[in-house]
């Protein structure tokens, strides 16, 4: 197969070696064999994935001098010279630079002089939406009545600014993004034939990286050759570039799964200062929950995943639901749009990782409003009733002795002196199943332990060995009169005032 090589970059010379644009190839393909020449075509799409590289091909193609052919032999003078850039014939314009109607009159006159040594005189303008309104007015005269030796070749990232006049008097062919699969299979056979050992997963990350565009594919695996020699490996491109490894970022997922923030921040710190830049962590956890999100509904094509399926934490996707992994991905898009005019970066990075932590806890407003429409239903009907869960299936509840609790406060005390002193006001500790229910009649000491109940999860936990939840109610004075049978209130201004009640009526 001929190729022009540039580094480990190969250009395709004929439409054959032109990839992933099927439909592009089989029609220029049929114009050139049936030599029906359109003297003006436009070649749309993303950048990098072949519009310069075709506009050339059609150029070789055209001029060649062993006769009009889709495969051009690329080894005459006009194939050799339009290869280099130096044909008289095929003259390249980068429209974002010459966009002014001066430049396009210069064109205007210069296709009044026939081909120098060719049979046709091709302008491929590349960019050409950024041409000026006053220079496509210009041109428009030229491409609707040219001499018959001239073809323009005109490409653009971004057809809906090429005015309709032009578009309406070319021939249109739209270029698509390249798959991963394709991408991987161009790499793998570049690398085959440069006598490079490469992991499949390296290439596939090369792949996936691009984006659909072959030229930023090969731009990448450059810059992989150039530090990793003939051996490409998955470990060098995650030790080079900063990239945080699968077995890493599924650590951390299933840490923030379990609601552990300790070890979630702990692992964060671990990759950051293995270089991962704080960017690129954001970049590899939003992939990460998006190829989540898919394998929650049951997508798991390769391709669209990233990564093999089975590579990702069955932990984590046991664990949430598509609502919170979709919150996830919210989070982290709003994290990487703030992060760029964050005071500091890394604590913005921690406070996300850290609401991450309890994302298992969330439940989207349309859930909420869903649940709340079925009991609606089920009221009107009358069939509304709270289950009841078999005998067998209750949660056990148990007192914690005195020791325990004993020992709870006393371990708070080293470092949370006011937690502890505030977690001796509660009146009562029961264990049910794995929660642990702190009842307070004092709505002061309540909140206090509500407000640093994540140290007393982790004391609980560590000294129950188990994790246990922890649920703080506050006993209010209502319900206090209610359980004795005394009114407090009325019993506070007995005492202050020294009397007693002379009629028992409220």
């Amino acid at each position: 197969m001929a190729y022009e090589v540039t580094a480990t970059r190969k250009r395709p010379v004929t439409f054959a070696e032109l990839e992933g644009q099927d439909f592009v190839v089989s029609t220029i393909n049929n114009a050139l064999n049936t030599e029906r020449i359109a003297h003006a075509y436009l070649f749309s799409g993303p950048r990098g994935v072949g519009k310069t590289s075709a506009a050339r091909i059609l150029a070789k193609s055209l001029n060649c001098e062993k006769g009009q052919s889709d495969t051009p032999c690329g080894v005459c003078s006009n194939c050799v010279s339009i290869a280099k850039g130096n044909s008289l014939d095929v003259i390249e314009i980068d429209g974002a630079s010459n966009t002014s109607v001066n430049d396009i009159r210069t064109i205007k006159e210069e296709v009044l002089f026939a081909p120098n040594s060719s049979k046709y005189k091709v302008y491929i303008i590349d960019e050409v939406h950024m041409l000026s309104n006053s220079a496509f007015n210009a041109l428009l005269k030229t491409i609707e009545e040219p001499p018959p030796y001239i073809v323009f070749i005109f490409a653009t990232t971004e057809i809906q600014k090429v005015p309709a006049t032009i578009r309406s008097r070319c021939q249109q062919f739209n270029f698509r993004l390249i798959s991963v699969g394709k991408i991987k299979e161009i790499l793998i056979k570049t690398s085959e034939e440069l006598g490079l050992d490469a992991e499949e997963d390296a290439l596939f990350w090369i792949a996936k990286e691009a984006t659909g565009s072959l030229r930023d594919a090969y731009t990448l695996f450059d810059q992989v050759v150039s530090f990793s020699g003939e051996n490409i490996t998955m470990e060098k491109i995650r030790t080079k570039l900063g990239i945080a490894g699968i077995d890493s970022v599924n650590k951390i997922a299933e840490e923030m799964a379990k609601g552990n923030t300790q070890r979630v921040l702990e692992l964060t710190d671990e990759a950051l200062m293995g270089g991962v830049s704080i960017d690129q962590l954001i970049i590899d956890f939003t992939s990460y929950f998006r190829s989540i999100l898919f394998l929650k509904h049951n997508i798991v094509k390769e391709a669209l995943l990233g990564s093999n399926p089975s590579i990702f934490s069955k932990e984590v996707i046991s664990i949430y639901s598509v609502s919170q992994v979709e919150q996830a991905i919210e989070l982290l898009f709003k994290l990487y749009k703030d992060i760029r005019f964050s005071l500091n970066q890394r604590f913005e990075l921690e406070l996300v990782f850290s609401r991450l932590s309890s994302l298992n806890t969330y439940i989207s407003p349309n859930e909420i409003l869903k649940k709340i429409e079925g009991i609606k239903k089920e009221l009107r009907s009358g069939s509304f009733s709270v289950e009841q869960k078999p005998q067998s299936e209750e949660k056990k509840s148990e007192e914690l002795s005195e020791d325990i609790i004993s020992g709870i406060i006393q371990s708070l005390r080293k470092n949370k002196l006011a937690l502890a002193s505030a977690l001796e006001k509660a009146t009562s500790w029961k264990l049910e199943g794995t929660a642990l229910q702190l009842t307070f009649d004092s709505t002061y000491s309540g909140n206090a332990v509500k407000g640093d109940i994540l140290s007393i999860k982790e004391k609980v936990s560590e000294i129950l060995n188990k994790k246990i939840d922890i649920e703080v109610f506050i006993v209010s004075p209502s319900d206090r009169e209610s359980a004795t049978g005394v009114d407090e209130d009325l019993e506070l201004v007995k005492r202050v005032f020294r009397g007693e009640v002379v009629n028992g009526e409220k």
